[in-house]
């Protein structure tokens, strides 16, 4: 018995863990990027908890800002991702318990009636009456109990290993919460400002048509005076039936984009409406962090990341079941007529036990689950390495277009500006006569279409901004 003890412990202590330890899979990760400037570089360690900040903030618009703040409280989606978490932090206690030893009791009380000198006996808790011979009986209590004892000692890490694969799961499904509400509150930053941006469509087509209106009764009173022919008349009327069509239609849209708020707010759009305000502001400038920072702070490639980790961790596990386990147990146990004598030690049983157990031949299962654990891990870095390349390129596409958005929107404005006072001088020199009304309809047409263009790219500005901080993870510690 010592040699069986002596042996069993030193099992224990020597103890070891199977497998490859986890190493974060390297990619080649940019100095700059290519659409900015260098700001200086270091080395990149994911942050899965980072605080990405009320970021909405920075575009200075009460209204979003109890928007945003509504939609972390009601969104959907989001108390999807949060119970999901919920649910992996759970399964990590689950895990942890397994490294425990477990006790399991129980207890009884019997109540029977027994007839001497004969064969006769009664149970009353069965009911159950055998009759026989004569003589005396008697009835009697037992008090009994059964504790039952086990434990798996951790032998190759298998156990250990799937705590820890547990914990890389809760840290990816936590980093997972943290991008579906980077998501959910880019998503409505970016549907609110194409709301307004609709809005400012629509004043430019309401101011448009009284413009249109004030056109056609010039011409009216024109040809009224013999001056100006019926067929202008007709082409101003149909030209401001033409603006109200498109102000009607205009409608469609930004009732589309509400209804989307209204779903992300975790309301029904029936219930959900936003004043209408036009878009007057212009994108803030987004602080800019070197290409390392983007491990840390995007929480998809954070999600990624510890996926690939706890996808190594089933790689030992795999491997663990190659080697003998070594199930422990112990029983104890008790029967006697009263309390008093619970516990007492000659009238209690008890026994321990060992099992060392391997399976010999299993056809080429355990090497097959390796197998298919390793291929798993290659699957889960190839999609690590593909989240960054991804980031990288949606954070160099976003500024790509908020660098030539910026541009253009400079170019527009002035072109707006001078198709709005050539429309000045055209009108002025129709009524004077020396124009046609063809060149009032193309003067209008032209600074129509230049001012829209104007408001649509400064409401692509806005949305591009708001894509720009999505990319870059929300949050931001450098200064552009």
């Amino acid at each position: 018995m010592k040699k069986i003890i002596a042996l069993i412990l030193s099992m224990l202590l020597s103890a070891c863990m199977v497998g490859p330890n986890y190493v974060r899979p390297k990619i080649a990760v940019p100095t700059q990027y290519k659409e900015a400037a260098p700001k200086g570089w270091k080395v990149a360690e994911p942050r899965d908890a980072f605080d990405r900040g009320d970021w909405w903030t920075f575009f200075h618009d009460p209204k979003l800002n109890a928007l945003e703040e509504q939609l972390m409280n009601s969104n959907q989606t989001v108390a999807n991702a949060a119970a999901t978490y919920d649910q992996a932090r759970a399964l990590v206690d689950e895990a942890r318990a397994s490294l425990f030893p477990t006790l399991a009791g129980s207890a009884s009380l019997t109540r029977q009636r027994q007839v001497s000198g004969s064969s006769a006996s009664v149970n009353t808790s069965s009911g159950f009456v055998n009759s026989g011979g004569g003589g005396s009986s008697k009835v009697f209590t037992t008090h009994s109990w059964l504790l039952d004892a086990s434990w798996e000692p951790d032998l190759w890490g298998n156990l250990r290993r799937a705590v820890t694969a547990a914990k890389d799961t809760a840290q990816a499904d936590n980093a997972q919460l943290a991008n579906v509400r980077l998501l959910s509150t880019a998503t409505l930053a970016q549907t609110y400002f194409q709301l307004r941006a609709a809005d400012m469509d629509q004043k430019l087509l309401d101011d448009t048509v009284i413009e249109y209106q004030k056109t056609l009764q010039l011409t009216r009173n024109r040809y009224a005076s013999g001056v100006a022919a019926r067929t202008d008349v007709i082409t101003a009327q149909s030209q401001l039936e033409n603006a109200q069509s498109l102000a009607i239609n205009n409608h469609i849209g930004r009732a589309q984009f509400e209804h989307a708020i209204a779903v992300l707010l975790g309301e029904a759009p029936a219930f959900f409406s936003i004043p209408p305000t036009p878009l007057h502001a212009t994108p803030p400038t987004v602080p800019l962090a070197v290409p390392s920072d983007l491990l840390e702070r995007r929480p998809d490639v954070a999600n990624a990341e510890r996926l690939a980790a706890s996808a190594n961790e089933q790689i030992g596990i795999a491997i663990a079941a190659y080697f003998p386990t070594l199930p422990l147990s112990a029983t104890a146990s008790y029967q006697a007529k009263n309390y008093a004598h619970w516990f007492s030690i000659p009238l209690t049983n008890w026994s321990l036990g060992a099992q060392l157990a391997d399976t010999i031949v299993d056809g080429g299962l355990r090497s097959a689950t390796i197998a298919a654990a390793r291929a798993n891990y290659l699957a889960t870095v190839a999609t690590y390495k593909q989240t960054i390349l991804a980031a990288f390129q949606d954070v160099e596409d976003n500024l790509a277009s908020q660098h030539y958005l910026k541009d253009q929107t400079n170019v527009a404005n002035k072109a707006a500006a001078d198709a709005r006072f050539a429309l000045t001088l055209i009108i002025n020199q129709y009524k004077a006569g020396t124009v046609a009304y063809t060149d009032v309809i193309t003067a209008q047409n032209t600074a129509y279409t230049a001012e829209k263009t104007a408001a649509d790219l400064n409401g692509q500005r806005m949305v591009a901004a708001v894509g720009l901080i999505k990319a870059l993870g929300g949050g931001w510690d450098g200064v552009v």
